[in-house]
């Protein structure tokens, strides 16, 4: 098993939970964080029973002090964060006329300042080790938009620019910063479009057929690995051809 420890952020279901379990059958040690309680510990289990090793956390990200809180647990249990995975994310779609205030900015809160207060509680600790990795899983929404998704769009967008702004800051200090931007994949978040919607984008899909959150595991997998060591700021578009 290797020691380093890799924090995985809305892991408590689908691209999230996928993600732990990928990353744990490589050999890190998986922080199961989400504010689902029972679902974290039912991935836990999961990562356990096949093997691996994890611990869980009742995470509330859109707030800095349980960020605070939650990073400064595990590393005081485990010493360290090598790995992030900034995935936790939530969709409150409305056309911009009518959008709420509270929609556009939890959508905001979860999304962007999130990862950008995890983020912050890792980056000593890997300019320390000279070594690290950091993986925001953007969307194609935020490369191409979508209506009835502003606040959305804003986000991901927004995770991008974050993730080009980070990874010119810290690349000396042997940590690379890095984006996935899925396309459709079938989630429980996908799973509430209607029907037509669902249609409407199959069809614009070269490889025509949705993604899996394998698809989305892998391409994570690959960017922590050593064999990505050499990318950095990089936006690794897993959409089928959705989006070019």
């Amino acid at each position: 098993m290797s020691d380093r420890v890799a924090f995985v952020t809305g892991s408590s279901r689908g691209i999230g939970r996928e993600t732990a379990l990928t990353l744990s059958r490589t050999g890190l040690f998986i922080v199961v964080a989400s504010p689902e309680v029972e679902n974290n510990e039912k991935v836990a289990a999961e990562i356990r029973a096949s093997g691996g090793e994890a611990m869980t956390l009742d995470l509330d990200i859109s707030s800095h002090e349980s960020v605070k809180e939650g990073f400064a647990k595990v590393i005081g249990e485990k010493g360290r964060v090598d790995v992030l995975v900034n995935n936790a994310g939530i969709t409150r779609d409305g056309l911009a006329v009518r959008m709420k205030p509270a929609d556009w900015e939890l959508v905001l809160k979860i999304n962007l300042f999130g990862a950008f207060y995890a983020t912050q509680q890792v980056l000593q600790g890997m300019m320390k080790a000279r070594w690290g990795r950091i993986v925001n899983i953007a969307s194609v929404v935020g490369q191409a938009g979508s209506p009835g998704q502003a606040n959305y769009a804003a986000s991901k967008a927004g995770l991008i620019g974050m993730t080009k702004a980070l990874a010119q800051e810290v690349g000396s200090r042997g940590i690379t910063v890095n984006a996935v931007a899925p396309g459709y994949i079938g989630t429980d978040m996908t799973a509430g479009l209607p029907e037509e919607l669902k249609q409407k984008m199959l069809a614009s899909i070269p490889l025509a057929r949705m993604g899996a959150p394998a698809d989305v595991a892998n391409a994570v997998k690959f960017l922590v690995s050593d064999d990505a060591a050499y990318i950095t700021g990089h936006v690794l578009a897993v959409n089928g051809g959705m989006y070019m």
